[in-house]
């Protein structure tokens, strides 16, 4: 998926990317008696962001796929092309009595920069733009308050350049992106940009991981 030849740079920007972590957002959580909601994010390769959240407690399931481009039924050839406009993003569906929608962003804001412009780390293009695709009206007014709230405590040094929209179709991507730092764990970009990814959120979420993978630890 990525060139290997840019591997050593890409470990370098990995190790020295942002290490805080987004504060939780200050406001009462919307009520709810669902027992399933859709989070829809992009934040550069969905590789990083699918094993993310794969590991959050009251997430049921994640798939990896496109949304915000021209092109019906895109393929990851042309995605990558740069000219369907999609965003690489993954479907989030999670249960929120267990885990909140702003809770969801926080883990989100934790997976990525948003700071940085169609950009994360060397996988440069729109196609990595960071993007929140909301579901609802309080989706909607839940992330542009929580961008507020971290560009106000200054919790990057520069703006945040996360998009907020309404989101469109959807399309899961081919079946071998599915799970992917899961079965593909030791393959050279996994472990120099999906791994550091991966244990920033086990350290800082600890008490939020589902317990197999605390005791796969």
């Amino acid at each position: 998926m990525r060139p290997l030849l840019v591997l050593l740079s890409i470990a370098l920007v990995a190790c020295s990317a942002h290490s805080q972590s987004p504060p939780s957002f200050q406001s009462p959580n919307v009520t709810t008696s669902s027992t399933t909601e859709v989070a829809t994010l992009g934040g550069g390769c969905f590789w990083c962001i699918e094993a993310v959240f794969q590991r959050l407690e009251g997430v049921t399931a994640v798939q990896s796929g496109y949304a915000g481009g021209t092109t019906a039924n895109p393929t990851y050839k042309e995605v990558c092309s740069g000219t369907t406009g999609h965003a690489e993003v993954v479907r989030v569906t999670f249960n929120p009595q267990v885990v909140s929608y702003a809770d969801v962003l926080q883990v989100f804001f934790l997976a990525h920069d948003p700071t940085t412009l169609n950009r994360q780390g060397n996988d440069v293009g729109t196609q990595y733009r960071s993007v929140i695709y909301t579901h609802s009206s309080d989706q909607d007014q839940i992330a542009r308050a929580y961008i507020q709230q971290l560009e106000e405590s200054k919790t990057w040094p520069d703006p945040i350049v996360t998009q907020v929209a309404s989101c469109p179709t959807f399309y899961e991507a081919e079946d071998y992106h599915q799970n992917y730092y899961n079965d593909n764990g030791a393959q050279p970009y996994c472990a120099f940009v999906v791994r550091p990814k991966v244990e920033k959120f086990e350290k800082v979420f600890q008490s939020r991981m589902k317990r197999e993978y605390q005791q796969a630890k």
